[in-house]
């Protein structure tokens, strides 16, 4: 399974075999990772699951789409690096990802 780093703002960071096919997010949550609250449950209708990839991986992902756009501008200090992790879907491609939550969800 490929392996996720989560980072929360302050550097500490927790490594999770997350299985293919999931989120970001969806990882996340199964593993208790703090800093990703998924208010909507992935369904892109807020931005509490909002995260900066790292720049090495941004453009391995797809491209972000305009609702996810969108709800991005919406959140808490959104950057160029920022992606929904409800919309960050695993594959092996992704083995290595690091990803920082936020200070806050919005």
């Amino acid at each position: 399974m490929p392996k996720i780093t989560y980072k929360d703002n302050q550097g500490n960071s927790k490594t999770i075999e997350v299985e293919k096919g999931l989120s970001v997010m969806e990882g996340a949550i199964q593993n208790d990772i703090p800093g990703i609250d998924a208010d909507c449950g992935g369904s892109m209708a807020c931005a509490t699951c909002h995260v900066y990839v790292e720049e090495k991986w941004f453009d391995k992902l797809l491209k972000a789409e305009e609702g996810e756009v969108d709800m991005i501008d919406m959140s808490f200090q959104p950057k160029k690096n920022s992606r929904l992790s409800c919309q960050i879907i695993v594959t092996d491609e992704l083995d290595g990802l690091v990803i920082t939550t936020p200070e806050k969800q919005s």
